[in-house]
């Protein structure tokens, strides 16, 4: 498999506070190196304010990346001037009440990107709205409508055709089914599956419910205070993970079965997450983990691979598994 997007030891960190000789900075995103394949799914998950969203912007650039590399089908995009891969890469927003335009119709949203990057002349956009329309699962009749008259489902949706629109190749999935009814939630989730299959599609899945996350994704990384902690193929990270953070996490998804849910020991962590302002020294995990010793507080864990592809970032794998 080829890799399609890369990123190396990727820094994003927002002044907050502070002075002019003595600023203070969120470390957002902290040294996070991870690739994803054509045509694959990486699902990336944490609580909030992990630095998931923050990771999925800063490869699009929508955030300029304090340090580290980005690199898109083998070229190097970190300072590249942006605008021919603003067709290639696009995003798919959280919240659908805020990313959509309340003053442009259905039709004229899905058509600006075309617009902006000079494709295909008026009528035929005109059918490219209907035909994108069509494809999420709306009419072409909704073309001539404002956001305010659908749902929030249907509006997810229209945020999708309109990141299709360009006939992207990657797109990044910001948590995109978590304002959404469960009922909605699958049925997005599965339009997504299909449009990948269809037009061989690349996911960056950004998402914190793992359940959600486990049903779509190749590859799953977890983060936990701006650190990738663990990253492993979707089963792999189901049944056989090593960080303590994703076995507090798999332990929490819900089972459907009552009898197996009674027997199944929750892991719940102690405190609270600390500060981004002002993380924990060494291991950021330390001050939650049951297995933490004095070498966690003075020494940060390498990410490294554990098993062939599965790669974690703790001192006590061993100890704890």
């Amino acid at each position: 498999m080829s890799k399609l997007v890369e990123v190396q030891n990727l820094k994003q960190y927002f002044r907050v506070a502070g002075t002019i000789f003595k600023p203070q900075y969120v470390k957002a995103v902290d040294d996070v190196s991870f690739h994803i394949d054509k045509g694959e799914t990486l699902g990336l998950v944490g609580e909030s304010g992990c630095g998931k969203t923050t990771v999925g912007r800063t490869i699009l650039r929508l955030y300029e990346p304090t340090n580290g590399k980005i690199i898109y089908d083998g070229v190097d995009i970190t300072h590249a001037d942006m605008m021919p891969y603003r067709r290639k890469m696009q995003i798919v927003f959280q919240d659908p009440y805020a990313s959509l335009d309340p003053r442009m119709t259905v039709g004229s949203i899905i058509e600006e990107g075309m617009i902006i990057h000079k494709m295909y002349d008026r009528k035929r956009r005109q059918e490219r709205v209907y035909e994108l329309l069509e494809l999420v699962g709306l009419n072409g009749e909704h073309a001539n409508r404002y956001p305010h008259e659908f749902s929030g489902g249907q509006r997810q949706r229209i945020g999708i055709a309109r990141a299709l629109a360009v006939d992207p190749e990657f797109i990044v999935c910001d948590e995109p089914v978590s304002a959404l009814d469960v009922s909605i939630q699958a049925q997005v989730v599965n339009m997504f599956e299909e449009l990948q299959e269809e037009l061989g599609l690349t996911y960056l899945f950004i998402a914190h419910d793992l359940s959600v996350v486990k049903h779509i994704s190749n590859r799953i990384g977890v983060m936990y205070l701006g650190k990738l902690v663990e990253l492993a193929d979707s089963y792999e990270l189901t049944f056989h993970n090593l960080h303590p953070y994703t076995k507090s996490l798999i332990s929490a998804i819900p089972i459907p079965d009552p009898a197996e849910s009674r027997s199944r020991q929750r892991i719940v962590l102690q405190g609270d997450v600390p500060s981004p302002l002002n993380p924990p020294s060494g291991c950021r995990f330390r001050t939650r983990c049951p297995y933490a010793t004095d070498l966690c507080a003075e020494q940060e864990p390498e990410f490294r691979e554990a098993s062939p592809g599965h790669y974690v970032a703790c001192h006590h794998i061993e100890k704890i598994n």
